[in-house]
């Protein structure tokens, strides 16, 4: 049960991370953004690209991917999702190109590397063993990478002038502009800031899930039930979520099978929106 609750844990920072970056977007802009899962796609072929293709060490190779998508994805906030923003029905508008973005990106990858899904090496082969518990050390760097990331984009949030910027926006756009805010400026990298999250994700979880064009699907789904099970834009709330549902999910997969995977994953989901239908955490529009 121990080595359970320990796989919980190390697959709640994952669905937190990924969370995270939708969060920062929905809280930011009231944008769903249903190609998150694309992005966390590209990361992964990024990394993959960096390490076998050109023998960059996996360190310096997780932060390249995340730079190369956190660009990508800058370049499509300024040039797909901000001028919506400006337009009347936005909200269905920027849904319905986030899901169009979606597609692309799949058949794109699909064209240009096909259907083989490709393995990246281990960061290290290492088993930490402490009584009856095994774990590899790849897990427990997935879960440090995680929490670093989190932390990181936490006190980013809460500590630099960026920070402050994007929680103004959030509360109140129109406020925000006459202070000074660019909040165009601010949409686009809070945009670019939650598509490398999911980069970094993407690339912790490379050596264990194959790089594939559809690697984005499954997790951009368990993203989104995390996102509504924390309260919709509430940064606390995603990270108490994604770590609530690693552990059911791991000790539930534990006392039953893997193919109750989904089914626990999803029940967890209804219960919290029956109980709560605003989420964990969901009393306001502010990214806190």
């Amino acid at each position: 049960m121990a080595e359970q609750l320990l796989n919980g844990l190390i697959l709640g920072s994952i669905y937190a991370l990924m969370g995270s970056g939708l969060t920062l977007v929905y809280g930011t802009m009231r944008v769903l953004n249903f190609a998150h899962g694309e992005f966390y796609m590209l990361g992964g072929y990024a990394f993959l690209l960096l390490t076998t293709g050109l023998g960059l060490h996996p360190a310096l190779a997780v932060i390249l991917a995340a730079l190369c998508v956190f660009a990508f994805a800058a370049g499509v906030g300024f040039g797909v999702i901000r001028p919506l923003l400006d337009k009347p029905g936005w909200e269905f508008s920027t849904i319905a190109a986030t899901m169009g973005l979606s597609i692309v990106l799949q058949n794109l990858a699909l064209g240009v590397w096909g259907e083989t899904f490709r393995s990246v090496p281990y960061f290290t082969n290492a088993m930490l063993e402490i009584g009856d518990i095994r774990m590899p050390y790849q897990r427990l760097l997935i879960a440090i990478v995680a929490a670093a990331a989190i932390g990181g984009t936490a006190l980013l949030l809460r500590h630099t002038r960026f920070g402050s910027a994007i929680r103004a926006t959030a509360q109140d756009p129109e406020a925000a502009r006459i202070m000074g805010v660019r909040t165009g400026l601010v949409n686009t990298l809070s945009f670019a800031l939650g598509a490398a999250l999911a980069a970094v994700a993407a690339a912790m979880l490379s050596p264990l899930y194959a790089v594939n064009p559809w690697m984005g699907v499954t997790l951009s789904l368990k993203a989104f039930a995390v996102v509504v099970m924390g309260g919709l834009g509430s940064f606390t709330g995603c990270i108490a979520a994604g770590m609530i549902l690693g552990v059911v999910e791991a000790v539930g997969v534990g006392l039953t099978s893997s193919e109750w995977r989904e089914v626990i994953s999803f029940g967890i989901l209804i219960a919290v929106i029956w109980w709560r239908p605003w989420g964990l955490f969901g009393v306001g529009r502010a990214v806190r």
